[in-house]
């Protein structure tokens, strides 16, 4: 753990928002997606090798899954190379939507309306917006650490 970077308090309130903000979003996206990755622990990546086999793709290479739905967000929820696990996720999502979603890509929802691939979307967005952010100074790296 930073120390250093723990003990240097924020020198204002907004400083001080913003960390909280960014730590917010960064454990947001972190659990949601790891609740995903959960799942594909006890259940396997069977659905994922089978996506990527159909798509002519190693159904191998799936396993990634396991890097982009729980390392990565594990990453994320502590601020440890935050940029790089965020960017890992989004990656992950983009590959989730070009192998499973790509039929709603300009569909709305059949029920409640909205973009049908408004979760997939957020999950993007955020990472994104993370990756791009960083972890601030609520976070095991802090702000100056190595990749957040």
């Amino acid at each position: 753990m930073n120390t250093q970077a723990l003990m240097a308090a924020p020198t204002s309130i907004g400083a001080l928002r913003e960390d909280a903000g960014k730590f917010l979003l960064r454990a947001s996206i972190a659990l949601l997606v790891l609740l995903h990755g959960i799942n594909k622990l006890t259940s396997g990546p069977g659905f994922v090798i089978g996506a990527l086999e159909r798509a002519g793709l190693p159904g191998g290479i799936g396993y990634g899954v396991y890097v982009g739905e729980v390392l990565a967000p594990l990453l994320m929820l502590a601020g440890f190379w935050t940029r790089a696990a965020a960017g890992i996720v989004a990656f992950n999502m983009v590959v989730a939507i070009g192998l499973v979603h790509m039929s709603g890509l300009f569909a709305l929802a059949k029920q409640g309306g909205g973009w049908a691939l408004e979760l997939q979307g957020l999950y993007l967005a955020g990472a994104l917006a993370v990756a791009l952010l960083g972890a601030g100074r609520l976070s095991v790296g802090g702000a100056a650490g190595r990749f957040n």
